[in-house]
């Protein structure tokens, strides 16, 4: 039975620190930034690891008040790109802790 008890808190040891590593990845999510483009780059965002738009650019010659879809159209397939990306990035970061383990509630 010792062997079980002592088992258990091995466990419970490695889940705190691997919520700890986690910890440390959330933080650093927050200054990393990934970067996506549309329209052959005439709309760029930029959006960090907590998948918040940090940053637009759009070139004045896609801007046409005659068309003001193709605008929107573009920056939300930029940003959509952007923190599909953003996603992939926090990802990969939290699969190198927890050894591709689904733990759900994480992200």
């Amino acid at each position: 039975m010792s062997t079980v008890k002592g088992g258990f808190s091995g466990i419970v040891r490695q889940a705190q620190k691997m919520q700890q590593k986690i910890g440390r990845i959330q933080d650093n999510m927050e200054t990393r930034v990934v970067e996506a483009s549309s329209g052959g780059g005439s709309v760029t965002a930029w959006v960090n690891g907590k998948q918040e738009l940090v940053n637009l650019k759009i070139d004045a010659d896609v801007i046409d008040p005659e068309d003001p879809g193709l605008l929107e159209d573009l920056v939300m397939a930029a940003v959509r790109q952007a923190t599909d990306l953003s996603q992939e990035m926090v990802a990969t970061e939290v699969n190198k802790v927890t050894g591709g383990l689904n733990i759900p509630g994480l992200f």
